[in-house]
């Protein structure tokens, strides 16, 4: 049964939809609007009456917000259009840097200690990557069959989240779990271990993870975010899709949120359009 409520909620604007920068603005412009409605009531009919019906508005302003992703029509359109750039990649940051099309890129924070390895050099070193006829970094023939072979078994077992304590290190008990949409991101306490953009991205580390352990000598002295770096680092060479064997595709592209239009280098599935790996075009230009 449809309620009015169902007809007044917008679920393109709420739920995992909400856009964090428009629920702000217009929570302020509601409270603004609050403010001068109580004060007007006020002046004329006394402030009993008037802190009643600016608090009255201020809740149906609030509602609105809540059912609907915003009170004032086109505020996605006015907060891109507006709001300054570092504003809106603040509160990106804030929602763990995840957009509905997929997280920003690299497993774990630039800040944490993980970001000291050199992930390049450290699966070359391991054996894993080598130089390609064309001058490029590819998967080792032997690391690359046994990844397969790996990817095909966790498919069939189903391997589920808690698989991620065994990967990186921690205690299962400890992870906690966030969802973005297709995304979710794995945190142990502070520190962010883990950060998947689809299932398949998932598998691809799973696989890796398990497979990687047996080439890198010192994969059993790193940090839970280390190894998860390595391991988002490893998906950028990821030839087939582990999800449905689809051939991966690399290239950037403009992925457009409520109120930003970020250009992305991305590798997806070009059959299922799994997202393997995202990360902001500004960051790759800033590193090299």
């Amino acid at each position: 049964m449809v309620t009015v409520l169902d007809r007044v909620r917008q679920p393109e604007y709420t739920g995992e939809n909400r856009c964090v920068p428009c629920t702000v603005v217009n929570t302020a412009i509601a409270v603004g609007v609050s403010v001068v409605v109580a004060y007007t009531v006020t002046t004329t009919a006394g402030s009993a009456v008037g802190t009643t019906v600016g608090g009255s508005t201020l809740t149906l302003c609030l509602a609105a917000i809540y059912f609907r992703g915003y009170l004032v029509p086109g505020t996605p359109t006015l907060t891109k259009r507006y709001l300054p750039e570092w504003v809106l990649a603040w509160f990106d940051k804030a929602e763990a840097g995840n957009r509905a099309g997929g997280a920003t890129g690299s497993t774990v924070d630039e800040t944490e200690s993980a970001g000291e390895i050199d992930v390049e050099a450290t699966l070359v070193g391991a054996g894993v990557l080598v130089e390609q006829s064309h001058g490029d970094l590819g998967l080792t023939p032997a690391f690359a069959a046994e990844f397969r072979e790996q990817v095909e078994r966790e498919r069939d077992e189903d391997a589920d989240r808690e698989a991620v304590a065994d990967i990186v290190g921690t205690d299962a008990e400890s992870l906690a779990f966030e969802e973005y949409g297709s995304a979710f991101v794995a945190r142990t306490g502070e520190q962010t271990v883990g950060r998947w953009e689809s299932h398949a991205a998932f598998l691809a580390d799973v696989a890796a993870g398990r497979v990687l352990s047996d080439y890198y000598d010192d994969w059993d002295d790193i940090d839970p975010a280390g190894r998860g770096r390595l391991l988002a680092g490893f998906r950028l060479f990821v030839e087939r899709c582990p999800a449905c064997d689809g051939q991966v595709r690399f290239g950037q592209e403009v992925v457009e949120s409520c109120c930003r239009t970020i250009d992305v280098v991305a590798v997806t599935c070009g059959d299922c359009d799994s997202r393997l790996f995202e990360v902001d075009a500004s960051d790759v230009a800033a590193t090299t």
